[in-house]
């Protein structure tokens, strides 16, 4: 079964009534009484996790470095040419300058 099958469409007044009959909450408690080998089964009956092993003793919380701001000039055709992108095409730039860093970078080494 797709992922799309399992999508369950609710009208409003569906979601009130679930929410006044407390079906609006994760049940913590019944998921906190559950074994290791509990979720270990119900992970492996889930066909989107079949096969599917994952190492978290290795994993890290990697934190993004905060953005500099930056007053520069450029030309006003470059500009306009991003911002007919649309939103974040401050992003896009600082995509755009992070491809060219990579890439000399790799060159050098």
């Amino acid at each position: 079964m797709g992922k799309r099958e399992r999508i369950v469409r609710r009208t409003d007044e569906e979601l009130r009534a679930m929410q006044a009959r407390g079906e609006d909450r994760s049940d913590w408690k019944r998921a906190a009484a559950l074994s290791e080998q509990d979720v270990e089964a119900a992970v492996s009956e889930d066909l989107d996790e079949a096969g599917m092993t994952v190492d978290w003793s290795r994993a890290s919380i990697e934190l993004p470095q905060p953005k500099a701001v930056l007053n520069m000039r450029v030309d006003r055709d470059v500009l306009e040419f991003f911002r007919r992108q649309g939103k974040g095409y401050q992003t896009k730039i600082n995509a755009v300058l992070r491809s060219y860093v990579e890439q000399m970078s790799h060159e050098k080494n």
